[in-house]
C-alpha cells in the first residue's frame, strides 16, 4: 500500500473524531516510521486545544488505528497541535492563513532572492500573492515553494539601550506512548487498554501552540504512540 493510500485511509478515520471534538484536521503527514496528526481549532476561534481534549483525540484516534489498522508495519503516531510559526504545506493552509505574515523559500536555488517574507492577501489552489516591505506584490506559484511557515511577531521591539523585559512563552507537552506517556510533566501508561495516570489540570493552550523542533516556541504538544509488528 503507498503512503498516500495510506494518509488517506488515517484521513478518512480522524475526520470524524476531530469534527465530533469541534476541531480541524490540519494536517496528516508521514515522517519515515512517524504518522503526525495535527489538529486545531477552527479559524477564528478564541482558544486553542487543551491537553485534556488532545489527550482524548490521542486516545480516540489511537483506537481507530488500532481497530482498522491503515498502516503497514511498526509506526509511530503523534497527535499534535500546530506551531506558533506553522508550517504551510498545501493550498488549503495558504488560505486558512491570508492575512498573516508569512516567509517562503522557492524551491529554485538560483532563484534571487530565495527568500521572500511579505503578508499573504491572497491565495488559491495554484498560487499565492505577497505584499512586501517596498509596497509592490509578488506571486508565487504553490508548486515552487519549498518551505513556507507563518511569521508571529513577539511584540514592539525594545527602545535603544533597553531590554524587551519579556519572556517568550513555551507550550505546554503532551506525551504518551503505548508503552508509557508523560504529560506536562505527569506520566500516564497504558497497560493492556487501560490508561492509568495522574492528570494535571485542565489548560488551554495557545492558539497555534507550537509543534516544530525550531523557532521562537521549541516545545511541543504531542501525544505518541508506539505501534509494534508481532
Amino acid at each position: 500500500m503507498s503512503a498516500a493510500t495510506e494518509i488517506d485511509r488515517v484521513h478518512a478515520l480522524v475526520d470524524p473524531i476531530a469534527s465530533d471534538l469541534q476541531l480541524d484536521v490540519y494536517d496528516i503527514e508521514r515522517r519515515g516510521a512517524t504518522i503526525r496528526i495535527t489538529l486545531d481549532t477552527p479559524p477564528g476561534s478564541d482558544g486553542g486545544i487543551t491537553l485534556d481534549t488532545l489527550s482524548l483525540a490521542t486516545r480516540l484516534v489511537s483506537r481507530e488505528l488500532d481497530h482498522d489498522d491503515p498502516i503497514a508495519g511498526h509506526y509511530t503516531l503523534e497527535v499534535t497541535s500546530p506551531g506558533l510559526e506553522r508550517p504551510l504545506r498545501t493550498p488549503a493552509h495558504f488560505q486558512r492563513e491570508v492575512g498573516k505574515d508569512v516567509t517562503v523559500r522557492l524551491r529554485d536555488a538560483q532563484a534571487d532572492p530565495r527568500r521572500v517574507q511579505g503578508r499573504l492577501v491572497a491565495a488559491d489552489g495554484h498560487d499565492i500573492t505577497l505584499l512586501v516591505d517596498d509596497g509592490s506584490e509578488i506571486s508565487v506559484p504553490i508548486s515552487g515553494i519549498d518551505k513556507a511557515r507563518t511569521v508571529f511577531e513577539w511584540g514592539p521591539k525594545p527602545k535603544p539601550g533597553k531590554g524587551s523585559g519579556s519572556k517568550k512563552s513555551g507550550s505546554k507537552t503532551s506525551g504518551s506512548k503505548k508503552s508509557g506517556a508523560k504529560q506536562s510533566g505527569e506520566q500516564q501508561t497504558r497497560t493492556n487498554g487501560r490508561d492509568s495516570a495522574e492528570d494535571p489540570p485542565a489548560q488551554h493552550l495557545p492558539a497555534g501552540t507550537t509543534s516544530t523542533e525550531t523557532g521562537p516556541s521549541e516545545s511541543e504538544t504531542t501525544d505518541t504512540k508506539e505501534k509494534q509488528t508481532s
